[in-house]
């Protein structure tokens, strides 16, 4: 693990930010052009693994390309000539990421809670129509720009790099396993639609300070993704308009099919929804997902 003050390439490390086992991040210093920036080093044993590093190089060049204002800038990668240690060098968000929230407060409040996923939506959006998926959507990975008030998705190719090395292999998924959608956990190639299931999974627990599915082994909630509906927001927050709960409801259908076609049509039916308003779209794919 890297000490404080320890120099990468041109980014002096002043101070760690959070571990994960694929990574550790760091608040750093760009020394050339005098900013604050988030460094994160790759872990050890993933540096060992070329093929992996080539993926990362690979995904980190892509995420490069993604210039958004709800998108964590990516600005750098390489390899240290010293160390040789694998890192990538991000825009440093100044606030909290949605998982801290949820430890602090358990759940958030109604309209908050659509304005994050609204702003993660036209990240989203804007993502996909480059052809690229995150993957990996969840409240760890959605940071709360204090300067702004703006949320901005990070870690964008990371998880898609991560294919197809052990971490995946046992289920040791990148991030929690509940944000995964049904056809993510059954192996099959992640789209548009996994994003839009992994945002519902947060929107709904934002709402109501539960996951969809509780469960205790991962064998346990594929089941329940394929067997068991959802329970309605409703069911623990009565406040929620239930237009808006049968717009969360329809970003959580089993089927990517099912689910809204893009997160514009997801924000919109969150906004309308908030208002006590349904769109076309949620008619149209509503199926009564837990609200028979």
């Amino acid at each position: 693990m890297a000490a404080p003050s320890e120099i990468i390439g041109r980014y002096r490390l002043d101070g760690r930010l959070g571990a994960g086992g694929m990574s550790t991040v760091f608040l750093a210093t760009d020394t050339v052009l005098e900013r604050p920036v988030a460094v994160k080093l790759l872990a050890e044993h993933l540096a060992e693994d070329a093929d992996f590093v080539a993926r990362f190089r690979r995904e980190a060049l892509a995420a490069a390309r993604l210039q958004h204002p709800n998108i964590v800038q990516v600005y750098d990668s390489g390899e240290d000539p010293d160390s040789h240690r694998h890192f990538i060098v991000m825009e440093y968000v100044d606030g909290p990421s949605c998982a801290d929230l949820l430890r602090d407060r358990k759940r958030l409040e109604i309209d908050e809670a659509v304005g994050i996923i609204r702003d993660a939506c036209h990240g989203l959006d804007y993502a996909h129509r480059a052809r690229v998926v995150h993957r990996d959507v969840k409240p760890g990975n959605l940071l709360l720009a204090q300067e702004t008030g703006s949320t901005k998705l990070a870690d964008f190719g990371i998880a898609k790099a991560a294919e197809q090395t052990s971490l995946t292999q046992v289920g040791a998924v990148l991030g929690t396993a509940a944000y995964l959608s049904p056809e993510q956990a059954r192996g099959d190639q992640a789209g548009a639609p996994s994003d839009i299931y992994s945002l519902g999974v947060c929107a709904y627990q934002f709402l109501t300070g539960r996951l969809p599915h509780e469960y205790t082994s991962l064998t346990e909630l594929a089941l329940k993704q394929l067997e068991q509906p959802v329970e309605p927001v409703s069911v623990h927050r009565p406040e929620v308009p239930p237009e808006l709960d049968r717009a969360i409801c329809t970003c959580l259908e089993r089927e990517p099919g099912d689910r809204y076609h893009s997160t514009v049509e997801m924000a919109r039916a969150l906004d309308a929804g908030l208002q006590g308003r349904e769109t076309e779209a949620t008619r149209r794919l509503a199926t009564g997902v837990g609200l028979e």
